[in-house]
């Protein structure tokens, strides 16, 4: 992974955006710069979404948001963590160190804890098996396939006591939120609705400016892509008058934004097909023809593995479809199926 240096730019403030539910952005040694954790404020003690990146400057922009909401980190009952990754989940066990709250995953993620930050030597043997398989040469095979590596003292993982389920309602005095189950980004991701005030947390599923990351690799479903534009249908059923999200900003305009993510995707389907049009077959040749955020040549590391398991990630949809059909070797090569 390149290393980055730390941003200079002052995160958000701590805000209350409905009384009870404050909004505590803490801080990631990553470009997106912050996650936001939503607190719920009860008469118990504070209930989380989310809790950051296990650093210290994470737990102490947590305890300070906290505070300032007029909790200690002690008070904390209850972390529901959106998805396994490790700007969300890697404070959870630290949280839960200091306060003895419960952790919620859903099973789908929890399942991936072990091979992902335990004893992942498995699942790298995996991924450089999925590497090969998409055309990745061998000069850049043993960088993509660690390239995740680097971020795991970051996570201090903790096995959830809680599986939260689609449709799970904790208990949380005076709120009323029910766990909606959103695959795509990760197997497990959730979102909650908090109906009473008509509020969407949306963690990474849905964000304001930027598309989630949606890639097929060893811990995935079989089509992530496709489970995910359906998590965006499921969206698409509440009326939500304002989204939270983890990154970026609040937002309102919750459905026009699930089109507009919708949109972007039957774009990408567009450039995958005149990729493999022009005779680019694999995945790997197929990836630097679609639309980044920046020159192919710029993006490296853990950031091109995801761009070329997002590209996979588009020939499997279009596969499913029955639009391209995929002949598996080493590499796998697609073609168009005539009708």
């Amino acid at each position: 992974m390149t290393s980055i240096a730390p941003s200079t730019k002052p995160l958000p403030p701590v805000e209350q955006v409905r009384p009870g539910l404050w909004s505590i952005p803490v801080p990631l040694p990553i470009p997106l710069r912050y996650v936001f954790v939503y607190a719920f404020e009860t008469d118990r003690g504070p209930f989380l979404v989310d809790a950051g990146w296990n650093t210290d400057d994470a737990f102490n922009a947590l305890s300070a948001g906290l505070r300032q909401a007029g909790f200690e980190m002690r008070d904390v009952q209850g972390v529901m963590v959106t998805h396994i990754h490790p700007d969300h989940y890697g404070l959870a066990g630290r949280v839960r160190e200091n306060s003895d709250a419960w952790i919620a995953l859903h099973p789908a993620d929890a399942a991936l804890i072990h091979d992902r930050y335990e004893e992942p030597e498995g699942l790298l043997d995996r991924m450089g098996g999925m590497l090969r398989k998409l055309g990745a040469p061998a000069s850049e095979l043993e960088e993509l396939r660690n390239a995740s590596m680097p971020v795991r003292p970051f996570v201090d993982f903790v096995e959830p006591n809680v599986l939260m389920e689609d449709g799970h309602r904790p208990d949380m005095p005076g709120w009323d939120i029910t766990a909606i189950w959103t695959p795509g980004h990760s197997p497990g991701h959730l979102c909650f609705w908090e109906a009473t005030n008509r509020l969407m947390l949306t963690g990474d599923c849905v964000l304001p400016r930027i598309t989630p990351n949606i890639n097929l690799n060893p811990q995935t479903e079989p089509d992530p892509l496709g489970a995910y534009l359906e998590s965006l249908d499921k969206l698409a059923t509440f009326d939500a008058v304002e989204a939270l999200p983890a990154h970026e900003w609040r937002y309102v305009g919750h459905r026009a934004r699930l089109l507009e993510i919708r949109a972007h995707h039957e774009q990408r389907f567009a450039e995958v097909l005149d990729a493999v049009r022009a005779g680019h077959d694999t995945a790997w040749e197929v990836a630097p023809r679609m639309d980044w955020s920046r020159p192919w040549d710029q993006i490296d590391g853990f950031m091109r593995r995801s761009a070329i398991g997002e590209a996979y990630a588009h020939l499997r949809a279009l596969t499913r479809r029955g639009v391209l059909a995929e002949s598996e070797g080493e590499p796998s090569r697609w073609t168009i199926v005539e009708h």
